[in-house]
């Protein structure tokens, strides 16, 4: 990752340039350009080999204007307070964009769970929520799952929360695994979510969803899915990139007849990434990790990390691109953004295209509070009208405005907080 971005900063960036078109108040901009509450702490965990090693762990809640915050918890060794900042934000948007009552938040653990044992782990999970359990709740700031982050890890936050407090909390955290208070779909709802959108936005612009192309950057869970579905639509995908743990780099799998999902899972290690060897004797032709982004196709979906449309490498995308569709979070720099406007490539941005995971975590509390469950087609029935209905207000505005896209969702979130804040008094 690039030492000199901060994810913050550019979140700010952004929401400075939404604040001037809706000519926000000082107070207003004051209120929503940093975060609410900070909590950093360290956690110490006696490892395997009995020694002892203190982690550090963060959560920052930005805003709850709207409800309860909601936000993930990452574990990766390049953990940044910025980037958790940034996330936060990010998350508040969110949730306001599919118009959920939901604040924004997020968290982290600076650690690699590639190195720790299942038990270092679990210990890391129960060291974080006992620096936090005042200030966590289904009432107060949901987690959830989040990078290298998974069902397991969440029920052993909720244990240890409910252990601490005596009671039943399900509604506490999201993304626990079915049958422990998890909602069916959850795992597919980030994923589906990117293609909800876009199987919007090709209807607009006119085009077959089962005449386009595309290449994913990145082989996770949002990937997964989206391309399950994508192809169940009839859409094509040319390349996958991903994480090589064993060499520390990406590689890109690139078929000119199109990826075999199936295929390519079955050699595809927990944390997305796929055996190179392997794909060579299917028939892949093996690339750098960044030759993702210069693929020949209609769509591009990046479903990492945050910046990795820069300035730098955003002229090489293909000029057959037509649509962007930002399964992950930032992917995309502010310096980027100015050459795809004026390339006239239409974006779906991040915090509208992968907002479905919130929204099926949102569903997910909802059905523990209640104490009642749905079935999958309900909850993914759910999740479609709410993707779709998020995804039309935006596009409205923007063709009535004559805005670029993740300006018109930016303004749609940031009212809706500000309206909010203002009707509670804050501003």
């Amino acid at each position: 990752m690039d030492k000199s971005f901060n994810a913050f900063k550019m979140a700010q960036d952004q929401f400075d340039a939404v604040a001037d078109k809706l000519n926000l108040s000082e107070a207003s901009r004051e209120l929503l350009r940093t975060p609410m509450r900070e909590y950093h702490f360290s956690i110490p965990v006696k490892m395997d080999d009995g020694t002892s090693k203190i982690f550090r762990g963060f959560r920052i809640q930005h805003n709850d204007a709207l409800g309860p915050c909601k936000g993930g918890i990452r574990f990766h060794p390049q953990e940044t307070v910025d980037t958790v900042r940034a996330l936060s934000m990010w998350m508040t948007w969110k949730t306001s964009v599919v118009d959920i009552p939901l604040g924004g938040s997020k968290g982290g653990v600076i650690c690699d769970p590639h190195n720790l044992s299942d038990r270092e782990q679990e210990q890391i999970c129960r060291g974080w929520v006992r620096q936090l359990h005042k200030n966590v709740g289904p009432l107060r700031d949901i987690p959830a799952p989040d990078v290298m982050t998974n069902g397991q890890h969440m029920l052993w936050i909720l244990d240890e929360y409910e252990t601490i407090t005596g009671e039943k909390y399900p509604g506490m955290i999201t993304g626990k695994p079915v049958g422990m208070g998890g909602s069916l779909g959850r795992t597919e709802a980030t994923g589906y979510g990117v293609i909800f959108t876009v199987r919007e936005a090709l209807k607009e612009m006119n085009l077959k969803i089962d005449n386009t192309t595309a290449s994913f950057q990145g082989f996770g869970n949002v990937s997964q899915y989206a391309i399950k579905l994508y192809n169940q639509l009839g859409g094509k995908v040319l390349c996958v990139s991903c994480w090589d743990q064993q060499d520390q780099t990406s590689y890109a799998f690139y078929k000119k007849e199109g990826i075999n999902l199936e295929e390519l899972l079955n050699i595809t290690d927990r944390f997305g990434g796929v055996d190179k060897i392997k794909a060579k004797e299917l028939g892949y032709e093996v690339l750098p990790g960044d030759k993702w982004i210069e693929i020949e196709c209609d769509i591009l979906v990046p479903a990492a990390m945050e910046n990795q449309i820069t300035g730098e490498n955003v002229n090489k995308i293909s000029s057959n691109v037509k649509l962007i569709a930002e399964g992950a979070n930032g992917p995309t720099t502010p310096e980027a953004d100015e050459v795809l406007k004026k390339r006239g490539i239409f974006i779906i941005p991040d915090f509208l295209c992968n907002a479905g995971g919130v929204t099926c975590s949102y569903f997910e509390q909802v059905q523990c509070n209640m104490n009642y469950f749905w079935s999958k087609d309900e909850v993914l029935g759910k999740l479609d009208y709410k993707m779709t209905t998020a995804y039309h207000k935006v596009s409205k505005l923007a063709r009535e405005k004559k805005l670029y896209m993740r300006d018109a969702a930016y303004m749609i979130s940031v009212d809706r907080v500000v309206r909010a804040s203002v009707a509670r008094g804050w501003i």
